[in-house]
């Protein structure tokens, strides 16, 4: 099957942009966005590849729990779709892990289940998961929560950089004293 997505910014590090004092520093992460898909079944994980293939971002797809969060640290994804039902961890497991670790909090986590009793879901929240869809997934309901976690994501990664270079010019102001007049 033809893929889609481009796959060169996942071989290659994202080179970050030379910053100046009167500007924030660039944001180290790659330009585009980047979504994982964490599925042992293979049909599944191409139907959601297919799905994904007009939204403008890069794809990697895991086999189980251990391979995803192997793909994680090479990858370093915006989004995950997480299959619950996974061999080796499964994706409450591999979402709980992920949400516990600093480095990883931060990436949106879609479980995508065939699993629909209420107990399953409140798991599934309590391991950390961002948002949850059954299967079978409809196409538009997917894209459209991709998307919306993708900007979420960006939008937050902002926020952070801007926190951190107002840190900085914090840092650089010398204190002022409020005196009289």
């Amino acid at each position: 099957m033809a893929r889609s997505q481009s796959r060169s910014a996942a071989s290659s590090p994202a080179q970050p942009a030379a910053s100046s004092p009167a500007q924030p520093a660039a944001s180290p992460k790659p330009s585009r966005s980047r979504v994982l898909i964490a599925d042992d079944n293979e049909p599944n994980r191409e139907l959601l590849e297919v799905y994904l293939a007009d939204l403008d971002c890069d794809i990697a797809t895991a086999v189980d729990g251990a391979d995803t969060l192997e793909k994680v640290a090479a990858f370093s994804p915006d989004v995950i779709l997480l299959d619950v039902m996974m061999p080796k961890l499964s994706g409450f497991e591999v979402c709980q892990r992920l949400k516990g670790a600093p480095a990883t909090s931060p990436i949106m986590i879609l479980m995508v289940t065939a699993l629909g009793e209420l107990g399953d879901i409140e798991r599934a929240v309590e391991a950390g998961t961002d948002d949850f869809l059954s299967k079978p997934v409809n196409k538009v309901e997917l894209v459209k929560r991709v998307e919306n976690m993708l900007k979420l994501r960006h939008v937050s990664d902002e926020l952070e950089r801007l926190r951190a270079y107002i840190a900085t010019m914090d840092d650089d102001q010398p204190p002022r004293h409020h005196g009289g007049r």
